[in-house]
């Protein structure tokens, strides 16, 4: 599926940016220079990141309605003392999330707030980045594309369990048709949310469901000390024409995001 259709739209689903972390996505020019041997690695993950990105973008484009799904950027970097950050001055990460999204050049662009951990828990700096790029921006979001609605939401219950991860995912199903059946919601025909960093797909009660892949590369404390699990790296693109729609995951698969064992 890369050949555009001649009618509808072409929709792209990106999330878990987390730009201005060591590996969130970055473009070239916001490198920082590598004045440790150790950032070396961080230094690759961005650039094989980055690499698979512009590759995705090419193929799928052009893009008409480009959806940016929460956590654009990585905030303060509390968790970790802002040792993890390529930069900490938030209204920098801004603009490295503002040359990602025009890097991929939508036609229309919405935004979903993230997790306050990264997006402010005082501020909304994904406000500024959507006034920034001129785009909207809501928390959880309906959006109506060829008559076909798509259910917007950045965060979603994670879990340790292989078997666990698609229980979520159904769970919002239902809460949707329950809202749906008051009279207090839009029917879902495709349901997103992110924020776990892997990714799932169900398809119930004629909605589709997903948990994205995210943007940010192998290489934080939180996920490499604390957390187990395989993780996702990649968009989410849909082409959708007259209430029919077609999907495809894209995810990378390459030298920098494989775990290797120390030899002795």
């Amino acid at each position: 599926m890369t050949r555009k259709p001649r009618q509808g739209k072409r929709v792209m689903v990106i999330a878990d940016l987390h730009c201005g972390h060591q590996v969130g996505l970055t473009p070239p020019g916001f490198h920082a220079p590598i004045n440790d041997p150790r950032q070396e690695k961080y230094a690759a993950v961005r650039q094989e990141v980055w690499n698979y990105f512009a590759v995705i973008v090419k193929q799928y484009s052009p893009i008409d309605v480009l959806v940016v799904n929460g956590d654009a950027i990585e905030g303060k970097g509390e968790r970790s003392g802002s040792t993890e950050l390529i930069t900490a001055a938030r209204d920098v990460q801004v603009q490295i999330a503002a040359e990602v999204i025009d890097f991929i050049g939508a036609k229309t662009v919405r935004l979903v707030h993230g997790t306050p951990a990264h997006v402010g828990r005082e501020e909304d700096w994904e406000t500024v980045l959507a006034v920034e790029i001129g785009a909207k921006i809501g928390s959880h979001e309906w959006y109506e594309i060829e008559g076909v609605i798509f259910d917007c939401k950045h965060k979603i219950g994670s879990s340790s369990i292989p078997h666990g991860r698609l229980t979520p995912l159904a769970r919002e199903i239902l809460w949707n048709r329950l809202w749906w059946a008051r009279g207090q919601q839009p029917k879902a025909r495709v349901l997103i949310r992110s924020h776990a960093h892997y990714y799932e797909h169900v398809d119930h009660d004629d909605c589709l469901g997903f948990i994205t892949p995210a943007l940010q590369g192998f290489g934080s404390k939180y996920g490499s000390r604390e957390c187990s699990g395989t993780v996702d790296i990649g968009a989410l693109i849909f082409d959708v024409c007259e209430g029919g729609i077609k999907w495809q995951v894209e995810k990378i698969h390459g030298e920098t995001q494989r775990a290797r064992a120390e030899v002795f």
